[in-house]
């Protein structure tokens, strides 16, 4: 099971992912609505305390030509895309792509299931970020294909085990699920190696 750990906001949370062999870092970018909102700059500091294995991906809701030029240039390894965003701007990046859907637009996967840029689909709740879960049953009807599938949406230490069990994803994705209880800022090392400890022994 591969394990994606989004919206790092410091360099010290690199070595949470290095220490617990996580996959996937996510950068939330462009997006500054978001608490977990960083620029390319500060992504950079972060990803370069990265152990080469973790692959960094941009989190993006509805990028523009230039904010994927940037995207690029930083160095990252993917770029994961929300929002609107036809299949014909594409070619506006060189990066595999992963593409996400909500409640709101799944039923655009059909246009995008088999164009050869995309890598994976990211299947999150109503509200990225919010930390809510969603009904994974209505998932079953997906037609899959070799690309990474990719559950996320409210996924916790706690719940992520009944969440691949229900789902059977390549891959889940947590953000709020691994950050402190108490409001403080930032991923919280304890909850990060919880979560890939229970997201393994789900295999």
């Amino acid at each position: 099971m591969k394990v994606k750990i989004c919206g790092l906001t410091r360099p010290e949370e690199a070595s949470y992912l290095n220490k617990n062999n996580a996959d996937f870092a996510g950068f939330v970018l462009f997006f500054p609505k978001s608490k977990r909102h960083v620029t390319c700059a500060q992504a950079r500091a972060i990803f370069d305390q990265l152990a080469p294995s973790i692959r960094k991906v941009a989190v993006t809701v509805s990028p523009s030509a230039a904010e994927l030029r940037e995207i690029e240039e930083t160095g990252f390894d993917f770029v994961q895309i929300h929002g609107d965003f036809p299949p014909e701007r594409l070619s506006e990046t060189k990066l595999p792509v992963l593409r996400a859907f909500n409640a709101g637009n799944i039923a655009e996967y059909a246009l995008w299931r088999d164009l050869p840029q995309v890598t994976g689909f990211l299947f999150d709740a109503a509200e990225p970020g919010s930390g809510k879960t969603f009904d994974w049953s209505s998932l079953s009807a997906i037609d899959r294909n070799e690309k990474l599938f990719i559950l996320a949406g409210g996924l916790t230490p706690e719940n992520v085990v009944s969440a691949i069990e229900a789902v059977h994803p390549d891959m889940v994705d947590v953000s709020s699920g691994v950050e402190y209880d108490d409001g403080r800022p930032g991923k919280d090392p304890e909850r990060v190696a919880a979560f890939l400890r229970a997201a393994r022994s789900a295999e």
